[in-house]
């Protein structure tokens, strides 16, 4: 059973994600868990975060476009 739950997991790296946790976003962006979650509560309709349930997910690809427009966070 637990080779078959092992199998069925997939290591992706952060820049292989479309989607990444709050966690994994302030890591491979290097910018506050905290500072994310503000710029999610003003920027929700711009197609950049998405809630899962009560998990915030980030659209790597727009965030990443996002970061690259904005002169500062």
């Amino acid at each position: 059973m637990k080779n078959e739950i092992e199998a069925k997991t997939v290591g992706l790296m952060p820049y292989e994600k479309y989607c990444l946790t709050v966690k994994e976003a302030s890591e491979y962006f290097e910018i506050g868990e905290k500072k994310i979650r503000e710029l999610s509560k003003t920027h929700m309709d711009d197609g950049i975060f998405v809630m899962h349930g009560v998990k915030l997910l980030i659209l790597r690809p727009n965030f990443e476009k996002f970061l690259g427009q904005t002169p500062e966070i």
